[in-house]
Order: structure tokens, then sequence, then C-alpha cells
């Protein structure tokens, strides 16, 4: 598989350990030492990835609603041929978030994001998939 293509699984693995609140997906794509951050109150929110996978452990999952997945790939960015951001949109129950997430190459672990910046964009409703 090509880096491209990897670059792409590795985005999934994200979008699924949000959509399932899968810990395991998360630790597979961040970084161990990687960083969160937004500033939708005016002040910067720093959150280490611990507290964010804390976070994603405690809460009901948009797959345990069975909500409609809504996931766009805006941009990818390559920096260099090790390193890219790439930034999404995506619905988390009533919520659309917006990511850039900042991956780096390495060549034991692939893919890994070691900083993501994320902007509450907008509420909608949960649009759910009929069972």
């Amino acid at each position: 598989m090509s880096r491209t293509d990897l670059l792409f699984t590795a985005i999934s693995t994200y979008l699924d350990a949000i959509y399932y609140c899968d810990v395991e997906k998360l630790d597979a794509v961040f970084h161990p030492s990687s960083t969160l951050f937004d500033a939708d109150n005016g002040e910067i929110f720093v959150d280490p990835i611990a507290s964010f996978r804390a976070d994603v452990a405690s809460r009901p999952s948009p797959a345990s609603f069975n909500q409609k997945r809504y996931d766009q790939i805006i941009t990818i960015d390559w920096l260099s041929p090790l390193s890219t951001t790439v930034k999404l949109r995506l619905h988390s129950r009533t919520s659309i978030f917006v990511d850039h997430l900042n991956f780096v190459w390495d060549e034991q672990m692939g893919w890994q994001i070691v900083a993501k910046i994320w902007h509450l964009e907008g509420a909608c409703e949960l649009e759910v998939i009929p069972a």
C-alpha cells in the first residue's frame, strides 16, 4: 500500500473511532504525546490525548443511536512526503465539527495524529438510520 493509501486508512480509523467511541482505534491513530486544541470560547483550550481518550470512552457513541454518518474530507495539505494536515467535517450526535488533523509518518507506527485543532461549527439534528 502507498503512503497515500495508508493516510486514507488512518483517516478512516479516526472517523470510526469518533463514530463508535472506540478508544482502541484512537490509540491506533493518535501519537501517545499528541495534544488537542480549540478556542471556540475565546480562550485556547488544551486537551492532552489521555483526557480526550477518557472523554470519548465515557460518552454515548453516534453508532449507539444508529446515527447516519456524515464524514467529509475537505482538504489534504501535504507539507512533505512525511507530514500532512487533513481538514474534516463530521457530525457527532447533534454537533457538527470541523477538525484539522496534523499527521506525521513514522516507519514503525505509520501515520500518527500529533495534533488536532477542532471547531464546533454548529448543531444538527440527530438523523438516525431506520432499523
